[in-house]
């Protein structure tokens, strides 16, 4: 019932969606790192959770009951005040907890920890005004009668959220790099075996604010359900409804640009052949993540809006995982998607029949396309099927988008995909 740090990144077999969008498991994002023992961590430890009528009589006065339909109400009502009550501890346990003692420490420096926790102090106050207003609509025997006109006038601070989620992916990015400090390591492992972090990794936390912001539009729809057609605060959660609908596209958007012109700066050129104005026209990446080829190696696949990038990821020194171009960039609107059946390859025009090995045949998928009067092949593996079907579905879209004209073209894609689709 609480709001709590959302779980942890999804490993390479998941698709998580962007920063913004509910998680679906994209195909694309950050990339997992390797797990600090072989053990499996303990199952993280949940909030105990509290009920409105757990908490405050059901009965009004002495004589009258609440409706179940207004017990529901009050019910959602009182989660999303517990739920921002939730967020601001978890906040300023992240700085107190994990920032300042790193910071004192000197285990990172004063500009990495900027960059990582970015602009997370300015969101502590803005919760904390909700919450106090929210405990200040609340009459003595528990229950609120109008909440509309607070979320309408709050919910215009949400604006704050753009920096921060703009800078997640670089944050996530310069995280996982620095994982590989042993000083690092070791205090995010002592942290993550106290009680206090509830067996939460670092990034649980920073990721709190993108968790809560996608659930304010399900927060609010609840509230709605339950709030008779007559009752005076509808005409404001109407209001609230569509702000707040239209706050979380605009930041999603935002979010997503940002994370495109990042993965287009860590793309590495081996000739000039392979730069492509239509990877920088992109605005928005669809999605990415690793794929394995018919000789089993790995690669890093990114389809932008108008373009498919098949490379290959480089660590080099301390610096952040950049992307080799491998092969030359595909335009969407020239390129074929073929969905190859388990145990069967295409090859050279012939079908094959399975390997020794039916495993290596499993989740492939065909892209082609014509380059100098030869139609040319890629063969991608997925790790599982429900990521094959999730590449197959964004690029399906990809194409759709792209076939269209006019303003629609240049759009990004409204398919709450976007991030990485992973491999672990």
């Amino acid at each position: 019932r609480t709001e709590r740090a959302a779980p942890s990144p999804p490993s390479s077999s998941t698709m998580k969606t962007r920063v913004i969008t509910a998680t679906v498991s994209n195909p694309s994002s950050s990339t997992t790192s390797s797990r600090a023992s072989a053990a499996a961590p303990p199952p993280a430890k949940r909030r105990d959770s509290k009920l409105w009528s757990e908490t405050f009589d059901v009965r009004l006065g002495e004589t009258q009951t609440l409706s179940p339909k207004e017990i529901k109400r009050q019910e959602a009502i009182f989660e999303l005040a517990q739920g921002e009550q939730d967020l601001v501890e978890d906040l300023k346990l992240a700085k107190k907890a994990y920032h300042d003692p790193m910071l004192k420490l000197k285990i990172m420096t004063e500009q990495e920890l900027n960059q990582i926790f970015g602009t997370l102090d300015s969101l502590i106050p803005l919760h904390e005004d909700l919450l106090s207003r929210l405990r200040d609509a609340r009459k003595p025997d528990g229950s609120t009668e109008h909440v509309g006109h607070i979320l309408t006038a709050w919910l215009p601070c949400l604006s704050s959220y753009t920096p921060y989620c703009s800078n997640q992916v670089k944050a996530k990015a310069l995280l996982d790099q620095k994982k590989q400090d042993r000083r690092v390591q070791d205090f995010l492992q002592r942290c993550r075996q106290s009680p206090f972090s509830r067996k939460l990794d670092l990034w649980n936390f920073l990721d709190i604010p993108r968790s809560r912001l996608v659930k304010y539009p399900l927060l609010l729809r609840e509230i709605l359900k339950h709030t008779p057609n007559d009752h005076l605060d509808q005409q404001h959660l109407d209001e609230a409804m569509l702000m707040v609908q239209s706050v979380v596209a605009d930041i999603n958007r935002r979010t997503g640009e940002s994370e495109c012109q990042y993965y287009k700066d860590r793309l590495l050129y081996t000739e000039d052949g392979q730069r492509d104005e239509l990877i920088d026209q992109s605005r928005t990446l669809s999605c990415h993540g690793e794929l394995k080829n018919n000789r089993g190696l790995k690669l890093h696949v990114f389809l932008f809006q108008d373009v498919l990038v098949i490379t290959r990821s480089l660590s080099l020194n301390d610096q952040p995982v950049s992307y080799q171009l491998c092969r030359q960039p595909i335009p969407i609107r020239q390129l074929d998607l073929e969905d190859l059946s388990d145990g069967e390859m295409r090859v050279g025009g012939s079908i094959r029949g399975a390997f020794s090995n039916n495993e290596r045949t499993k989740n492939f998928f065909r892209v082609s396309y014509r380059a100098g009067g030869q139609v040319l092949s890629h063969y991608f593996q997925a790790s599982d099927a429900f990521n094959k079907q999730q590449w197959i579905n964004c690029i399906r879209q990809a194409k759709e988008a792209a076939a269209q004209t006019g303003d629609q073209a240049g759009q990004c894609l409204d398919t709450g995909l976007g991030g990485e689709i992973g491999q672990t």
